[in-house]
């Protein structure tokens, strides 16, 4: 699918553009459009179900999503894995309730400003370069699974280990060496314009691999529902 592009995230009071994904959650289609006019939305845009952080994200989304259904905001959540390897995934790892789209071709990313990051040895651009002298010194905290808290590139490699997820031709096909898509949140109103955001863009790398803060999330949520 085709979507236009920003080269920067949306902020609150931009419009966000339809785009039209391969549901994953059931069949067809999901589209932007099908709930404007109808009820806010939360969208995540995450990386491929191989990356760790963005598997906890979606299950922190499933988590989340009675208590933002009782408020009337729909959740979505949509990874670059390929459609039948995510079904396959959320088979075994079930997200009851939560809407899930596949955008392997990261076209819902580049539709909201998310850009790709690329490594570097040592030339940061944030967030277009990052070097992996700057990565190094970045720390992600998760408390009960990790030891301490360590870069995302070591704690990355950890937590795949200790899931004990496999990599499959799929998984690979989405990969780009030496890039990393940046995710985010996106807080939408029933007319589709964003309200809320959290983002890896903010704060220089800082909120790279980090999860939203729920109570954030749900004030704003309050304030979207007339």
């Amino acid at each position: 699918m085709s979507a236009p592009y920003t080269d920067h995230p949306l902020q609150p009071g931009d419009r966000a553009p339809n785009i039209v994904l391969d549901a994953i959650s059931r069949d067809g289609t999901i589209a932007l459009d099908d709930f404007r006019g109808r009820s806010p939305l939360l969208i995540g845009l995450f990386r491929g179900l191989l990356c760790p952080f963005c598997r906890r994200h979606v299950a922190a989304m499933a988590q989340l999503n009675p208590a933002l259904r009782e408020k009337g905001v729909n959740s979505l959540a949509v990874v670059n894995t390929p459609v039948e390897r995510a079904r396959l995934y959320f088979r075994y790892h079930p997200i009851p309730g939560l809407l899930a789209a596949s955008d392997p071709e990261r076209a819902s990313h580049r539709a909201f400003g998310l850009p790709l990051l690329e490594f570097t040895e040592n030339e940061t651009d944030w967030p277009y370069k990052v070097g992996m002298d700057v990565v190094t010194t970045m720390r992600v905290d998760r408390p009960g699974e990790l030891p301490e808290p360590m870069n995302p590139d070591a704690a990355g490699d950890l937590l795949n280990t200790r899931d004990g997820y496999e990599i499959t031709d799929a998984d690979q096909k989405v990969r780009i060496p030496g890039h990393m898509q940046l995710v985010g949140h996106f807080l939408l109103d029933r007319e589709g314009v964003v309200r809320w955001s959290f983002t890896e863009v903010e704060d220089e790398g800082q909120n790279m691999c980090r999860a939203l803060n729920p109570e954030e999330l749900m004030s704003a949520a309050s304030e979207v529902v007339p």
